[in-house]
């Protein structure tokens, strides 16, 4: 029946409901007496171990939720009980294990949603049955939101509105004027395409499913909202139904989300908005493709260590790995991952379980499209399953902002089988996906605050631009820690113009230096572009592929360059990598360095085109959540003045790279890029000069 139903995952209803009876019977070992707190091992989140037990039980109670909401109230595992015991313990003020309010700490915002969304879910099951004294104590509890001028302005304002919708079907007190806002400032996050903007920020990451239009679906479907949703829940499912447009092409073929973003501890909660269109009814996607989206992702973390053999969700990806996590997560804060399991919301009978499973965008044909909101551009390719994305326009920061580049946004690519690296280094001194500035320390620029040039088809490529004031900082480690870069005094580099060029597995970035008016241009020594970062087998430099030309800018960063010459294309020497790998053409007969990173399982690939002297690969240590080693490979140069730099940069790239060529008038220049394949991209570059960088400080300010 399975292979019949799911011919990809091999997972029905069935294995979900196995999943999810595991979590929440693991949960529940490590329960307080009275059940009104669950905290899983592990050293506490930074917020201390009371909210830690607050976010276990909550986040776990939605899971309990959608199990017993699908089964109509049928209760085998006598969830219903334990959590109703956990909630008159929990709202008890003299109660020993009673919960951290929404007055005493911000983040019981965020877990009341939770328990109101459920409550409200299971009503007739629970909240009818609950003694008229613990419904009064419910209501005491959550009604500390009302009028709180308090919430972030992000997704947090459907906290606010979930609470309160709860409050308003209950008797309790509320605020229309809360919600009227509160809706208000989530339409102001709307851009183009059915994305939204986590906040006033360039925030876009996996919120903008599992929340922003997670939350509205469900909402809508709460006692007593109907009246106000129904104007707005058709703009509402017009949106989610455009986005998981895109949302189906970032799945890769073995289930992997992109791995880009904060919050990533919550792993496949990355699943839910494929049930929020179940949900709501979406026609844009199949139900069969929606449920082989969703269990995707579940099963690629289920089938790699998560849960663990103790059955918990742990801080990480698929093991421990406690750097993904931010400085207040706790070990509670993993099971938000529940609300990738919403589809057991639905009945065994509805259609998306019912659908025989379709294949991904990625499993059927090569994928490209422009995603104008975040300033991405996506490339899959069907060969390996591995789904690319170019970054120019998400940084999770302001436009002219100067703080440091954060891992999870920053970087210029992002895909479903790396991960950016996120160590010291990685958050420090960027090299993967990155183009910097050296200084006589060998310190790297950051870019955020960027302005974003281009971001548009071009025929079957796409092309991307951005242009940053790069600058040096000096990090304040002290600043909350939600995903940004880290703020702090910072120090012009350059102007530095970026344009990436985009087909298949390659990308052509050119690179635009521009001094003018930077007061730490004396100090740069090196240009340096960073490639993809690929899980590697071991740490040792030497043992990865190396070729560059043997003539070392400042600063190189120390590698093998030993060479291995054979004949190009025009018959002059040309370097390939030691372990005897392709070579491409020359158009100049000069020789080009590349450095190519063998991993375990993908490889990564840096050709310099133009302007760049030395190629390496450089091996970090515990840096990613998926490999215990990852290598990097890299290019670099002494940059010249108002000068284009041009590298190759794959990812399981093949035996030969594109070139570049750029032409025409200093105002109007043009590149043409020859591919792999002997296809043609012809592209206008972006104007660089004083003019065009004073005009974007302007608009940056």
């Amino acid at each position: 029946m399975s292979e019949q139903i799911s011919p990809y995952t091999g997972w029905t209803r069935a294995e979900w409901a196995g999943l999810a009876d595991h979590l929440l019977d693991s949960a529940w070992r490590h329960a307080s007496p009275t059940g009104a707190r669950i905290t899983p091992p592990g050293a506490p989140g930074g917020y201390g171990t009371a909210v830690d037990g607050l976010e276990g039980f909550a986040r776990t109670f939605l899971l309990a939720g959608f199990r017993i909401a699908g089964e109509h109230g049928r209760d085998p595992g006598n969830l219903l009980e334990r959590y109703a015991q956990g909630i008159a313990a929990g709202t008890d003020p003299h109660s020993p294990e009673r919960w951290v309010t929404p007055r005493e700490h911000g983040q019981a915002k965020v877990e009341a949603a939770s328990i109101a969304l459920i409550l409200d879910l299971t009503r007739p099951w629970l909240w009818d049955n609950l003694d008229a004294g613990v419904q009064a104590r419910v209501v005491d509890y959550l009604a500390q939101v009302v009028g709180d001028h308090t919430y972030p302005q992000t997704n947090w304002v459907w906290f606010r509105i979930v609470v309160e919708q709860f409050l308003a079907s209950v008797g309790g007190p509320w605020s229309p004027d809360d919600i009227e806002a509160d809706l208000a400032r989530h339409e102001s996050f709307a851009r183009d395409g059915g994305w939204y903007c986590d906040g006033p920020e360039r925030s876009y990451d996996h919120y903008a499913g599992w929340a922003l239009h997670l939350y509205p679906i469900m909402w809508s479907r709460m006692a007593g909202a109907q009246e106000r949703a129904a104007p707005l829940l058709p703009e509402y499912t017009r949106r989610l139904d455009r986005y998981l447009l895109d949302a189906v092409r970032l799945v890769g073929a073995d289930g992997s989300p992109l791995i880009q973003g904060r919050s990533l501890a919550y792993r496949f909660a990355a699943a839910a908005p494929f049930w929020a269109g179940a949900v709501a009814g979406s026609d844009a996607l199949a139900p069969g493709l929606l449920r082989r989206a969703a269990s995707g992702i579940v099963k690629h973390f289920a089938d790699r260590g998560a849960p663990d053999e103790d059955g918990l969700l742990t801080l990480g990806w698929f093991h421990p790995w406690r750097r993904i996590a931010q400085r207040y997560s706790g070990p509670g804060s993993p099971y938000w991952a529940s609300k990738g399991l919403l589809g057991l919301a639905l009945p065994a009978e509805h259609p998306v379980w019912t659908a025989v499973e379709q294949p991904l965008p990625v499993e059927q044909a090569d994928q490209l499209a422009v995603i104008t909101a975040p300033g991405w551009a996506l490339s899959a390719t069907a060969a390996d399953g591995v789904v690319r994305v170019y970054n120019h326009g998400t940084d999770h920061a302001r436009r002219g902002d100067r703080s440091t580049d954060s891992p999870l946004y920053a970087r210029l690519g992002y895909s479903t089988a790396t991960a950016p690296a996120m160590d010291d280094d990685g958050w420090d001194s960027p090299l993967d996906q990155s183009v910097v500035l050296l200084d006589t320390h060998g310190e790297a620029t950051h870019r955020s605050g960027f302005t974003t040039l281009d971001v548009r088809a071009e025929g079957d490529a796409a092309v991307l631009a951005s242009r940053a004031r790069c600058h040096w900082v000096k990090p304040d480690r002290d600043a909350p820690d939600h995903g940004s870069g880290y703020p702090g005094d910072a120090l012009d580099a350059a102007t530095v113009t970026t344009v990436s060029v985009v087909r298949g597995a390659w990308e052509v970035r050119l690179i635009h230096v521009d001094p003018a008016g930077a007061p730490g241009w004396e100090q740069v020594t090196a240009l340096r572009v960073g490639g993809w970062p690929v899980p590697a087998a071991a740490a040792d430099d030497r043992s990865i592929p190396v070729v560059a030309r043997p003539r070392p800018a400042a600063g190189a960063l120390a590698v093998s360059t030993d060479l291995a010459e054979g004949p190009a294309s025009d018959g002059t020497a040309a370097p390939r990598p030691v372990s005897g790998g392709p070579a491409g053409p020359l158009v100049d007969g000069s020789a080009r360095p590349v450095a190519e990173a063998v991993g375990t399982t993908l490889t990564s690939t840096a050709v310099g085109l133009h302007g760049l002297d030395v190629a390496g690969v450089h091996t970090v240590h515990d840096a990613t959540p998926i490999a215990e080693h990852t290598a990097i490979p890299w290019l670099q140069t002494r940059p010249g003045r108002a000068a284009w730099h041009v590298a190759a940069f794959a990812l399981n790239g093949g035996g030969r790279w594109p070139l570049a060529q750029i032409s025409g008038p200093e105002d109007a220049p043009v590149v043409r890029v020859t591919w792999p394949d002997q296809a043609t991209t012809t592209a206008a570059l972006p104007l660089t000069g004083p003019h065009h960088h004073a005009q974007n400080r302007s608009s940056a300010a």
